[in-house]
């Protein structure tokens, strides 16, 4: 119990908690507001923008889509909002979003500190699998950059006002709900390596991940260690969840840095490690300014694309009630560039 009330003293697991335990009331809200658009019943519950920060790839769709056309995605705006949030924050404090925020690191972070309870300790793969295995999440956002890069505007468009995607949201939540054998089988593997290793689906498998990784090596905040201070007693490579020998360099600017700042919390040695924004003291960022900074950012960002009119979808209840009732139907699979 003592543990427990020790791990969310520190300002970050209590933004994780905060922000898992609203996608879990999204979650639960989208789920009930499915349920009766299902049945015969008044929709009386509202579908929340919210569930739309699981939908990547349709926001890097609707951002390549404004880009050249200046036209705003309809069908899932919060998406859009939340993914270029998502990217602003890792330019601003590296993938911030990664470590502070996403609600899938926050449950594979708990996972591996369970494993480590369980079992004593987390296994680390060795170099010559842990590189090419790091590698799989870039393949994988090369994967998708590729397809929607060689989607012109009109397929774009065309995805974009399409059935399938207008159920998007519906078909993730589907995939749980409706889970084939082979999908649970898959989800049970990587629950026990998230229980092994540390951040297995984040450090391996995340192309959200591998992608704001990339945005943050241009970011002015990053990791600084001063030569002056440090006694070299590797206090912060032990504790950094990305494996990162931080002791052995006078800045850290891998895109493996998701801007924890558990490093920092870990040194013993009083200016020995800070996290520093050129232009700002080298003191400025401690964990709970950040927390409040990041939150902050978020409220803000949700609160200007509300009264902009760029947060919530134009699918009305009575048109998804009329699609959803199709949602097996061969028009609303993946469409043939998905093949």
């Amino acid at each position: 119990m003592t543990k427990f009330v020790q791990y969310f003293k520190r300002p970050r697991h209590v933004l994780q908690l905060i922000v898992l335990m609203v996608t879990i009331g999204i979650g639960i809200q989208f789920y009930l507001y499915v349920r009766q658009a299902t049945g015969q019943g008044a929709v009386t519950i509202q579908r929340p923008p919210g569930v739309e920060g699981f939908l990547p790839i349709g926001a890097l769709m609707g951002w390549k889509y404004f880009l050249q056309t200046g036209q705003w995605d309809r069908v899932h705006p919060a998406a859009m909002v939340i993914f270029g949030w998502a990217v602003l924050l890792s330019v601003l404090f590296r993938k911030g979003f990664c470590g502070w925020f996403c609600p899938v690191g926050t449950v594979s972070e708990w996972f591996w500190r369970v494993g480590n309870r369980l079992f004593g300790r987390n296994f680390r793969a060795p170099k010559w699998i842990d590189i090419p295995l790091r590698a799989l999440k870039y393949v994988l956002l090369g994967f998708f950059i590729r397809i929607i890069s060689a989607m012109g505007i009109n397929q774009l468009s065309a995805f974009m006002n399409g059935p399938y995607y207008k159920l998007s949201d519906a078909k993730m939540l589907f995939f749980f709900t409706r889970m084939s054998a082979t999908a649970a089988g898959v989800l049970m593997i990587l629950t026990v390596f998230s229980l092994l290793m540390k951040n297995f689906w984040c450090r391996y498998l995340c192309p959200y991940g591998a992608l704001l990784g990339l945005v943050a090596m241009v970011s002015p905040t990053r990791i600084q260690r001063s030569e002056k201070y440090c006694v070299q007693c590797g206090g912060c490579d032990r504790a950094c969840p990305s494996h990162l020998a931080i002791s052995k360099k006078p800045d850290i600017n891998s895109p493996e840095c998701v801007g924890c700042m558990t490093c920092v919390e870990a040194c013993p040695q009083e200016g020995a490690l800070a996290m520093h924004s050129a232009g700002f003291h080298r003191k400025f960022w401690s964990p709970s300014r950040a927390g409040v900074y990041i939150a902050l950012f978020f409220v803000l960002t949700v609160y200007m694309a509300s009264i902009s009119g760029s947060w919530r979808g134009a699918v009305s209840d009575r048109e998804f009630r009329t699609r959803i009732r199709t949602i097996d139907a061969p028009g609303t699979t993946h469409p043939s560039v998905f093949r």
